[in-house]
């Protein structure tokens, strides 16, 4: 058994190595991001009466438990695991499945492990080193998230509860990842599954606060059992600050414990460089689509579409299915009145309320666009591109291909959003025809900060290729955390002015607004333009 895991402590040193950049990003900006919380936290609620109209608030509006999660008390610590606890342990999740993919299935497609196999290396220490890696990162997360509170004069116990929620569920999704990649067929299928995963891990926590009990004070809940189905839900059932749960904990670590070891188990059963499900055989002759820079990477991004369209589609429904209920929560109540305007705009409440919302889903949407963009990356780094355009096939043609078939697949997924929560709430609540046309454009205005990422990978791309992937998630990042969180974080206006998700018309409940979109439609063009012509003029694989 020792054997399998000879060269362990090599390899890791490697992997951290090769994460010198990435990691400590990652680590920083969540811990920064927790930080900035607490400090806009105390500004925005001063008062015990200005928390306690907020979480009142909070209780009766499903749609901002969705977003937050289920409130546990009035204190500093506590308004700060009900504003933010929930984003940082989905961003732990995604630093982990990153880097696990990053040093196991992506080494595979990159002829990496076949190399190092070549010496004394066991079977089990490329993946042994990725998880002791990501082990390291998410606890030293957790420790750095807890001293800054603790620096801030957070409860130490309540700080330590926060911390360790936020590392333990970036550590169960890192052994998602660890199983994924054992399954799957090469990195990016591996990274679409764990990326699903934390998001269905996202929405069941949001369903399960959304629908939990109102505790007798009226301004505390009981997440409901869907919760408990989700290693986010785990870090909000810590309760933090407030009951300092540590026996939840459990949960995820036995569950990285079981996964952990089945992911060992499948390793010994596949090749490397193979999955555990096996690719199908393709005809003998390739399809007529395929002759084609676009019918080639619409066959490469297929797949990545359908799995986010499984996730905007349920999100869709669920939004759709919560209308009424918003709508009953909005009665007579004008503390959720004005909390759901102010998330998504003036005008009619369930129309707030769908703003709000289609905001995720465009979120969501440049998520996508990211991910599929940076499949070029990985076509040229892994030799694929070489060959195809040693052919007749331009550079531009190319790359379009991907970039049509990304901006095309945004607009499928935002239309399939808007008009499924179209379709549930006209059912539900009558006038079908109109709320499939209003939500249908509400969805369609959202393409427009995909279409910034679609452009700024792009440029990326052409202009720092080797950095391409980091750079790409940390634009998205950073757009994202300015446009949805800008206000909550007291950042500047000019900050917030950056990300494209701060200029979107607020649709449904505002009237349309061309400008915007033109204006944003103008700078995508350039940095798409922009990064198309320095990828025709550098060399390939730099």
């Amino acid at each position: 058994m020792a054997g399998t895991f000879t060269g362990t402590a090599r390899l890791t040193r490697l992997a951290l190595r090769r994460d010198r950049i990435q990691l400590p990003l990652w680590i920083v900006g969540t811990t920064v991001l927790a930080s900035f919380t607490y400090t806009a936290v105390r500004e925005q609620f001063p008062t015990e009466a200005a928390r306690l109209t907020a979480l009142r608030t909070a209780v009766d509006t499903p749609a901002i438990l969705m977003l937050r999660n289920a409130p546990t008390g009035v204190d500093d610590g506590d308004m700060m695991a009900f504003q933010i606890l929930t984003f940082l342990a989905a961003l732990a999740g995604f630093m982990s499945t990153l880097a696990v993919v990053r040093h196991t299935r992506q080494n595979e497609e990159t002829g990496r492990t076949e190399m190092i196999g070549s010496m004394v290396v066991g079977r089990h220490a490329s993946l042994a080193a990725a998880m002791i890696v990501t082990a390291g990162a998410n606890l030293l997360l957790a420790t750095l998230i807890a001293l800054t509170l603790i620096g801030n004069g957070l409860p130490a116990a309540g700080s330590v509860a926060f911390g360790l929620g936020v590392g333990a569920a970036g550590l169960t999704f890192g052994a998602v990842a660890a199983v994924a990649a054992q399954v799957s067929q090469g990195a990016r299928a591996a990274n679409g599954i764990a990326a699903a995963t934390i998001g269905a891990g996202y929405l069941l926590r949001g369903l399960g606060d959304a629908f939990g009990a109102v505790r007798p004070d009226g301004y505390t809940m009981t997440s409901a059992w869907p919760s408990w189905l989700s290693p986010i839900g785990w870090a909000t059932l810590v309760r933090p600050f407030a009951e300092n749960r540590w026996w939840v904990l459990a949960l995820p670590a036995a569950v990285f414990a079981v996964l952990l070891a089945v992911a060992f188990a499948l390793a010994d059963r596949r090749d490397i460089g193979m999955g555990m499900i096996s690719a199908r055989p393709g005809p003998g002759r390739a399809a007529s689509g395929l002759l084609s820079p676009l019918g080639l990477a619409w066959r490469l991004q297929r797949g990545t579409l359908f799995g986010w369209a499984v996730a905007v589609g349920l999100f869709g429904v669920t939004i759709g299915s919560l209308a009424g209920a918003v709508e009953d929560a909005f009665a007579g109540n004008e503390g959720a009145a004005r909390t759901i305007r102010e998330l998504g705009g003036e005008g009619a409440l369930s129309d707030s309320f769908f703003t709000a919302m289609l905001a995720m889903v465009g979120a969501m949407a440049a998520g996508y666009v990211v991910q599929a963009m940076l499949r070029v990356r990985a076509e040229e780094a892994g030799g694929r591109a070489e060959p195809l355009l040693a052919t007749a096939t331009g550079r531009l043609h190319w790359l379009g291909g991907h970039l049509l078939v990304a901006a095309l697949g945004a607009v499928f997924l935002l239309l399939l959003a808007g008009l499924s929560a179209g379709l549930v709430a006209g059912l539900s609540a009558g006038g079908l025809a109109d709320r499939l046309a209003d939500l249908g454009a509400a969805a369609l205005v959202q393409t427009a900060p995909a279409l910034i990422m679609i452009g700024y990978v792009v440029l990326v791309f052409g202009l720092l290729p080797r950095l391409a992937v980091g750079l790409g998630w940390l634009g998205f990042a950073v757009s994202l955390i300015a446009g949805q969180f800008g206000e909550l974080l007291n950042l500047p206006r000019a900050v917030r002015d950056v990300s494209p998700f701060s200029h979107v018309p607020a649709l449904p409940s505002a009237e349309l607004s061309a400008t915007p979109l033109v204006l944003l439609a103008l700078v995508a063009v350039a940095l798409g333009a922009a990064g198309l012509a320095l990828f025709r003029r550098r060399d390939l694989a730099l």
